[in-house]
Parts: structure tokens; sequence; C-alpha cells
């Protein structure tokens, strides 16, 4: 992102939580519903009570309050932009670790993480042809242990002047590769997928 394109992200939340609030539409969900539908695919790359968890774009944190109520307890870390969203976070979730930035500015190392998760914000349109997502997701790789699940909106089905939108297959190919073992599902909501990407071979039973 250029400074312009940081400082637009930021006073874009800032606004919109001086007029929502502490609530999904602050971030741009159309609902609470929406918003755990994406979570639920996210989790179900296998995650577990114990692992450690990197969210991207962390918003609130809601993900790590979604996880508690699964009954999945996570050591876990949010990133995001926005310092007003982060002051929340903190608020709701004092057991959880939050950095305020752009992933390339995170000091972790690589592989420092089990797991590296995206929900939602890579949905902005910079009119970059997927440059700045495509080097979000290959810093995401580096950073995880197990994996990374990313969502994206599908180019199929949305495609706006504002949104950032791709075709599946495309953003497939890319994820491959950086990591042969790659799963996409794009059969829980209409306009949306999610890319799993594994460090280890897939077990088949």
């Amino acid at each position: 992102m250029t400074p312009e394109q940081r400082q637009r992200t930021i006073d874009k939340h800032r606004d919109s939580l001086k007029r929502y609030g502490y609530h999904p539409y602050a971030l741009y969900w159309s609902g609470k519903d929406i918003q755990e539908v994406r979570f639920q695919v996210i989790a179900d790359i296998s995650m577990a009570s114990g692992d450690s968890v990197l969210d991207v774009g962390c918003g609130f944190g809601d993900f790590h309050r979604w996880a508690k109520e699964q009954g999945i307890y996570l050591d876990y870390t949010g990133l995001d932009l926005s310092p007003d969203l982060l002051a929340e976070a903190q608020q709701h979730h004092p057991d959880a670790s939050f950095f305020q930035g752009e992933l390339f500015d995170a000091p972790y190392e690589e592989q420092s993480m089990d797991w590296v998760i995206l929900s939602g914000a890579l949905n902005e349109e910079l009119h970059d042809d997927s440059s700045y997502a495509q080097r979000m997701i290959a810093r995401m790789y580096r950073l995880c242990r197990r994996g990374v699940a990313f969502n994206m909106l599908d180019a199929r089905f949305i495609q706006a002047h504002d949104l950032h939108s791709q075709h599946p297959e495309t953003m497939l190919a890319y994820a491959q590769s950086l990591c042969p073992n790659c799963v996409c599902h794009d059969d829980y909501l209409k306009n949306d997928f999610t890319i799993y990407m594994y460090r280890e071979a897939l077990k088949h039973t």
C-alpha cells in the first residue's frame, strides 16, 4: 500500500467506527452471520485449542471471540492498520495480543505462527492487478508453520469499482506457485471463496 492508501484505510475505519460503534457494520460486514460463516470456513483448516494464530486485518479481533465460543482457545495475535479498531479490540480481548500496522511492518519471524489467517482484508480495490494481494499471501505463507487460510470476493459474482475481487482459479494457481498443498472452497457463500495453503502434504484417508 502507498502511504495515501494506508491513511485512507485508517480514516475510513475511524469514520465507520464513529458511525456504527462496536458492530460488524463498522468493518463493512453486512452482518454478524455472514462474518461468522467466513470464520467457520477459516477455522476448518484444522485449527485446535493451543494453536498460535496471526489474524491479518483483524478489526475488532472478532475471530478470537468466535473461536472461544466454539471451544477453540487460541494463542491469538491480531494485526490491523487501524489504531481505532485495535483500541476496541484490546478492550474486548485483554487475553489476546495486537499489533498496529501492515503485515510487512510486523516483526514476526518466518514460520513463527501455526496459522496465518485473513478474512475480508483484501476487499479494497487498489487498482494494482492483485499485486498487493499476492505479496500479502506470499508473506503470510512465509510466517506460517502449518498453514494459511484467506478469503476473497469472487469475481464471477461480484465486480465493483471500489471492491477487489478475483477468480478463484486465478488465486488458487498463484497459491499453488508458492505451496503445492492448496485447497479452494467456494461453496459456502455465493460471492466469496477461501483458499487453504498447507505447509505439509495433505493426508488422504
